[in-house]
């Protein structure tokens, strides 16, 4: 939802709505093609695959909370990125 924001706006964004989940602690449903986004904001990440859409893994986060965008560069976020374009990767190489 934030993809078509300039950057400065999308991570005021994230970060207001980091805070409303925090006071709120009510469960989000939220669809994004950003990796960084969707590791950054979630407790899970659920990879889909291309037609017809599936899950295709489901990897908890288990990041601490709160979050900055100072966790991009930390091994586990970028573990997580990795695993995340691998399996994207390998479901476009099927595709083709």
């Amino acid at each position: 939802p934030f993809g078509a924001l300039d950057s400065q706006t999308r991570h005021s964004m994230q970060k207001l709505l980091l805070r409303i989940w925090d006071h709120s602690k009510k469960t989000v449903l939220f669809v994004t093609h950003d990796i960084d986004e969707a590791i950054l904001l979630a407790d899970r990440v659920l990879v889909m695959s291309g037609r017809p859409g599936q899950i295709k893994k489901e990897i908890r986060v288990g990041l601490p909370r709160p979050r900055s965008m100072d966790l991009v560069m930390e091994p586990n976020f970028i573990a997580m990125k990795r695993e995340i374009l691998e399996l994207l990767k390998n479901d476009e190489d099927e595709e083709h």
